[in-house]
């Protein structure tokens, strides 16, 4: 079955519409081992709501927040946009749509909060947040996964099911995907974004694969 990566949705949004090509992982309670690992190197980007909160995204994509509830498929009783997210009572879908794809290009481990501050123009949380991302569970590294992101010709809408709640990374759809689609950035821009963020790392080991 086709493998699908974890992300709140607002950030599914930044990374499909080209505006953010980097995600942070530290690993959910429900992790295999308790702690992220790369099992995949490509894989459908899933939106998810658990956490997801307006004070740790920059205010330039507060707006997004509320677009990223069309992400997801509630029903007849479709949840108030704003309440839910001002106090983060976000409930799960009964179905959300799939509508990128994604392979990892790098893969890096950091353990220094200035390269997490480094890399705050590179995506849409506040830096408290990500530091705090670095910050929790000490003795791991922050892992930094550099995605090059495809957009599918059409979302796809899967059923949300039991065992794709929880803090983890990664779950299985029950459906047939294809890997199909267009770049959401130009391979020049990529590239050039691309060796910012690694020239931001600077001396952080890559993770071999």
């Amino acid at each position: 079955m086709p493998i699908a990566f974890k992300e709140w949705a607002v950030t599914v949004r930044a990374l499909a519409e080209g505006e953010q090509l980097l995600t942070l992982r530290k690993g959910g309670i429900r992790e295999e081992n308790k702690h992220f690992e790369l099992d995949h190197e490509r894989f459908f980007l899933y939106p998810t709501f658990d956490h997801q909160h307006n004070n740790l995204v920059r205010e330039s994509h507060h707006p997004e927040l509320g677009r990223a509830l069309e992400e997801g498929v509630w029903g007849e009783e479709e949840p108030p946009a704003k309440a839910l997210i001002q106090d983060g009572g976000i409930p799960q879908p009964e179905r959300v749509r799939l509508r990128a794809w994604a392979e990892v290009t790098d893969h890096i481990t950091i353990t220094d909060p200035r390269v997490v501050d480094g890399l705050s123009p590179f995506y849409v949380w506040t830096p408290d947040y990500a530091e705090k991302r670095l910050n929790w569970k000490r003795r791991h590294p922050l892992h930094i996964l550099l995605l090059r992101v495809h957009r599918i010709p059409r979302p796809v809408t899967v059923k949300v099911r039991e065992e794709y709640h929880g803090c983890r990374s990664w779950v299985e759809v029950d459906r047939e995907l294809p890997f199909e689609g267009t770049p959401v950035m130009a391979d020049e821009e990529f590239d050039r974004a691309r060796a910012e963020i690694l020239g931001v790392c600077g001396a952080a080991e890559p993770v071999l694969v």
